[in-house]
């Protein structure tokens, strides 16, 4: 079974024991995909050791896990339909406001080979130039979000949709408030909390307040997905400090979590960053912060070059996009200003497939990075523009 050959879902399948699913609760599995890395975003193997020991990349590891999590929940739930029509069914569902991230792929293709390449594409863009860094906090660490919204589908198909958006905006909201709450913030913080309130002004609201984000996380996998993510963001330094584990001990009692399990979050991390310091890339990264935005810029300046011709054609057709790029290298932008061209960017980039990273959860962090870059790798046409805003 070769993850990355076609038909690798089916013999993967019938390697799976649905007695062996049966016999671990939802607490265990979980647990385990946390030792497996899923959780983290770096997968250092396989969950539950399905499948035999084999030479893997990360992304197999990654696609596999994905995969066997959809499965454990949908034979938990024991639902009628066929499962891979179901997941097929449930990607559909979420997919309207990404619709350029998998237009390409649904039609008429057999199941089993369209699910392939629904989860390749989830976890894999254009040949991997996504960054282990930038993958690990703002892709892949995300990836649970798939599962409990499929989780969510199979008990109720009626507002999956909204249900993963107001999920997701949660996370946002509870991982920048640990941050926040920081009264000394390293480097890596300041960039971070930027990164989130620049990323956050393209939404037609502001993200939830904390209070009304906690309001949304009700199921117990989600309770404890959440702990986890705010154990990652408050990890960036690389210890888990007084003010983060204080903030901990108000999302368990608002989450009306026992303490051992806060405990628990916390030994997990340590003991697999620990583990696994020379398998997990960001982990050997000296300055986080740094790196974070180095592979960051890369990123946006690939895509901008290798999309150059199609975003000047898109762009000349929006004066008032051309205007305020223009006008972002020599002064600051008002919020409304922001809100304007972040809101007219993204209309464009989803009419570009290639700019689909946008429609992944954190793909809006590499938003404002474009409103920078733009101007830099495109200078004629904005030198056009900038003209003929003075005659």
């Amino acid at each position: 079974m070769n993850p990355s050959a076609n038909g690798w879902i089916k013999k993967l399948l019938n390697q799976v024991s649905e007695t062996k699913y049966s016999e671990t609760d939802n607490n265990e599995f979980y647990n385990r995909l946390k030792q497996a890395g899923f959780i983290y975003g770096s997968n250092i193997k396989v969950v539950l050791d399905i499948v035999k020991p084999f030479d893997f990349t990360e992304e197999e590891r990654c696609k596999i896990n994905l995969l066997l999590s959809f499965y454990f929940i949908y034979i938990k739930e024991n639902p009628d339909n066929d499962f891979i029509e179901s997941l097929i069914l449930y990607y559909k569902t979420i997919s309207d406001q990404k619709r350029s991230f998998f237009e390409e792929l649904f039609g008429n293709k057999k199941s089993d080979y369209l699910l392939e390449q629904v989860i390749h594409k989830r976890i894999h863009i254009d040949d991997n130039f996504i960054s282990k860094s930038f993958n690990y906090f703002l892709i892949n660490a995300l990836l649970f979000v798939d599962i409990l919204g499929y989780h969510r589908f199979l008990k109720n198909e009626k507002g999956v949709k909204s249900y993963v958006t107001n999920l997701e905006s949660a996370l946002e909201t509870i991982v920048f408030s640990v941050i926040d709450n920081k009264s000394e913030k390293s480097e890596y913080d300041e960039n971070l909390i930027k990164l989130f309130e620049s990323s956050i002004r393209h939404k037609n609201s502001e993200l939830p307040t904390y209070e009304k984000a906690v309001s949304f996380i009700h199921e117990p996998l989600e309770k404890l997905y959440v702990i986890d993510l705010v154990c990652m963001a408050s990890w960036t330094d690389k210890v888990i400090d007084m003010e983060e584990r204080e903030f901990l001990i108000r999302l368990k009692d608002d989450l009306n979590l026992n303490s051992e399990i806060v405990a628990q979050s916390v030994n997990d991390i340590n003991l697999f960053y620990d583990e696994h310091k020379d398998e997990v890339a960001f982990l050997s990264s000296k300055n986080l912060a740094q790196s974070f935005y180095d592979n960051s810029s890369k990123i946006v300046s690939k895509l901008i070059t290798r999309n150059s011709k199609r975003l000047i054609k898109e762009l000349s057709e929006s004066k008032e996009a051309m205007y305020l790029l223009a006008q972002s290298t020599t002064r600051t932008l008002t919020d409304e200003e922001q809100k304007k061209i972040q809101s007219q960017l993204m209309d464009i980039f989803k009419s570009i497939p290639s700019l689909a990273i946008f429609m992944l959860p954190g793909g809006m962090l590499l938003l404002p990075l474009f409103v920078k870059f733009i101007p830099k790798l495109l200078p004629s046409a904005f030198d056009e523009n900038r003209i003929e805003d003075k005659k």
